[in-house]
């Protein structure tokens, strides 16, 4: 994993502990009736197995060399960068846009060539005429896996609005198995689905900002360690004033 700093975690714990993005994707969220999109994990998965779900998971190697056409808003690279190693939000961006387009198959990219060689995960994506943008994606949460957990992830959760996404919104036919039942979900009927604790609490948050399309200054990050757990805000330094 990356050197990530991770506040409150020991040593020992920091070693199993993998950083991941999720991104939550919101369509008609102006509306009467916003949905988001979630999928089912499978039976047999070792983390959160049947439970319903945002698309994500962990960062792999090769997300700190793929290529961005549109870089994150610059208030979300700031909290991103708060205790981290330079350079992870650049990855994270990568990562949560990839995790989309192999559980989904949707593309979150802006029109363009490739510069280098496609990295191996990637292909597929490429060959769409699109590359990765992280112009849409708002960072709205952090959350790090309690212990005691088959697996432990540091995932910070990135908001969309459905309308950046190119393509037809309900075709999943390039998605992986990773996730059945893909469906965009009406976020007043979605808890009654078998959700995780942290998703619920992740969907409070966005519920909250359905009518704010600013990226947050302030972020919530629910921090697990050994002795207590702590919901925390990453609120960093004020942003310069323009003009």
């Amino acid at each position: 994993m990356s050197d990530t700093a991770i506040q409150g975690v020991t040593s020992e714990d920091r070693s199993a502990i993998r950083n991941a993005a999720t991104i939550i994707a919101l369509r008609d969220r102006m509306g009467d009736n916003p949905k988001v999109l979630m999928g089912q994990r499978g039976a047999k998965a070792a983390f959160m197995p049947n439970k319903f779900v945002f698309p994500g998971g962990a960062v792999d190697l090769a997300d700190a060399t793929v290529p961005l056409a549109q870089p994150l808003p610059e208030v979300c690279r700031l909290r991103l960068a708060e205790q981290a190693s330079g350079g992870l939000d650049h990855t994270l961006a990568i990562a949560a846009i990839r995790e989309l387009w192999e559980e989904t198959g949707l593309v979150l990219g802006h029109p363009g060539d490739w510069p280098d060689d496609v990295a191996e995960d990637w292909h597929d994506f490429a060959a769409t005429g699109h590359l990765p943008s992280a112009r849409a994606l708002q960072f709205v949460f952090r959350a790090l896996t309690p212990p005691g957990r088959p697996r432990r992830f540091d995932a910070r959760f990135f908001l969309i609005d459905a309308d950046e996404i190119s393509g037809d919104l309900d075709d999943f036919s390039r998605a992986s198995d990773e996730l059945s039942h893909l469906q965009w979900i009406p976020l007043s009927k979605v808890r009654s689905f078998d959700l995780p604790f942290i998703t619920e609490v992740v969907l409070a948050e966005v519920t909250g900002r359905l009518k704010d399309r600013t990226p947050p200054t302030s972020v919530p990050y629910f921090c697990n360690n050994d002795e207590e757990s702590l919901f925390l805000r990453l609120k960093g330094q004020p942003m310069p004033s323009e003009g």
